[in-house]
């Protein structure tokens, strides 16, 4: 594991598509400690900004920049996707697939699979194929697929957004332990009640732009602007 991935720190940073800006300029500076949440209304640029980190949206201006090579730096990532992303193929192959493509000997990838769905409570589905599996069971096995590799970093975007409470919770105790054995996870939320219970740092959005970050106690005790306020309060926001 690359263990000088942070700091993070995008300085202008944009993204743009046919002309339009997406979001941007971002200057933000994210380290390597915890779980940071990003939140913010609908079309605030949340997954964008998401993506722009990880590099699958198209950086336009400004410049994104890591600890290490950008190309290692990805290569020690992964990303969960709102709505899960499974192969057609069983929960087994589902899991042994990104170790097999870093060459890992198919016997320890299979073992490395077994603890991995003994670990999010599929060990009675890896013969299952992916498809027949509930929403939260796909969730559960996209996100041991991200993590089986060990990455330094997984991006997150609302994973748990069309779950029910049960899988919810769930989800937070897997991405909990996950933390706690080192992994830096940002997580883009909806939900201000699981921003409330899973974040260590939060980025408000707004209008495509970094609008306020800080730590989840004193942002959600007392946000510094009234943007913030009102958002946490349930209030609409544009």
């Amino acid at each position: 594991m690359v263990t000088e991935l942070f700091p993070l720190i995008l300085a202008g940073a944009e993204t743009s598509r046919r002309g339009k800006r997406l979001v941007g300029p971002v200057d933000l500076s994210l380290d390597g400690q915890g779980l940071c949440v990003v939140i913010g209304p609908n079309g605030a640029g949340k997954t964008t900004l998401l993506r722009l980190m990880h590099g699958t949206a198209r950086l336009t201006a400004g410049r994104i920049n890591w600890a290490c090579d950008t190309a290692e730096a990805r290569h020690h990532q992964a990303f969960v996707f709102q709505r899960p992303i499974v192969l057609r193929r069983t929960v087994e192959e589902n899991l042994t697939y990104p170790l097999r493509l870093r060459r890992v000997a198919k016997a320890v990838a299979r073992r490395s699979a077994q603890e991995w769905a003994e670990r999010v409570g599929l060990s009675d589905l890896l013969c299952h194929r992916a498809g027949v599996l509930s929403g939260g069971e796909q969730q559960k096995l996209a996100i041991a697929r991200a993590l089986i590799t060990e990455p330094a970093l997984v991006f997150l975007d609302e994973p748990t957004a069309s779950l029910d409470g049960r899988a919810t919770r769930e989800i937070e105790g897997i991405l909990s332990h996950a933390k706690a054995n080192g992994t830096r996870l940002i997580l883009s939320t909806h939900d201000m009640g699981q921003a409330r219970r899973v974040a260590d740092k939060v980025v408000f959005m707004l209008g495509g732009k970094v609008h306020e970050t800080g730590p989840a106690t004193a942002f959600f005790e007392d946000a510094a602007t009234p943007e913030a306020r009102a958002f946490i309060n349930g209030d609409i926001v544009e």
